[in-house]
């Protein structure tokens, strides 16, 4: 059977649905769902959960309609503004991973802002998707692989997985244990593709904004439950184990 998840990455998905349902307006479920983000982090420092991978916003999201996309912006924004010192007195180290050039100037300077005040934290470490895309981070790393062998740092028959696992976004963080899906799809939408390999997952048809801490309780269980066998097999692992 497995341990506890030591890395988990969430799709947050349902906020849009859950609004409808309720007769508001999609920015209420987004709203709505900041509460839930808080409540989930919570958990899992509790959890002593290492590393937390939160999808907030997809290279394809940009594909919303615009008001939709910039009520988000600013929904990020606010967040940063009320969340991140509530996080740093909690010892909650926070980073961001995805093309931050596709953001503005000010939500730049508040994501580096908080990265930087809670650089030392030793704590949960809380990791945020924006502007990200699992195609994207491994195209931006095969260019950073061209680069370095037009440059003669490497040789291109030499590049092997561990060289491609050190230019993604999550260079030097363990791929995820678990990933959790909210909303009853059963895709990963383009995240972490290539650290997602061997991860088990966990797909919840509970909207996002209805997460709550007794449904990530049964995602563990399903985790805990799973046996990890990364291409060997049972009588391997029982074997190592009694060894």
């Amino acid at each position: 059977m497995a341990d506890s998840p030591q890395h988990v990455a969430i799709i947050m998905d349902g906020n849009g649905r859950w609004a409808r349902s309720r007769g508001m307006p999609r920015p209420a479920g987004h709203r709505a769902s900041v509460k839930v983000v808080r409540r989930v982090v919570e958990e899992c420092a509790e959890r002593n959960v290492r590393f937390l991978t939160l999808f907030a916003f997809s290279s394809e999201n940009w594909r919303r309609p615009p008001d939709e996309v910039g009520m988000l912006m600013n929904l990020f924004l606010d967040a940063l503004e009320r969340e991140v010192a509530d996080l740093h007195r909690n010892q909650v180290r926070v980073s961001f991973i995805g093309d931050r050039d596709l953001l503005g100037a000010e939500l730049n300077g508040r994501m580096r802002n908080a990265e930087q005040l809670t650089a030392g934290n030793p704590g949960l470490r809380l990791i945020v998707a924006m502007a990200y895309g699992g195609r994207w981070d491994i195209t931006q790393a095969c260019r950073a692989l061209a680069a370095d062998a037009a440059a003669g740092k490497l040789v291109a028959a030499g590049i092997d997985e561990s060289q491609v696992e050190a230019r993604l976004a999550l260079a030097g963080i363990p791929d995820p244990d678990l990933l959790i899906r909210t909303g009853g799809e059963r895709r990963v939408s383009n995240f972490l593709l290539w650290n997602l390999a061997y991860t088990e997952l966990y797909f919840s048809d509970e909207l996002w904004p209805e997460f709550s801490p007794a449904h990530l309780d049964a995602a563990f269980e399903y985790f805990a439950r799973r046996e990890r066998r990364f291409g060997k097999t049972s009588g391997q692992l029982a074997a190592n184990a009694d060894a």
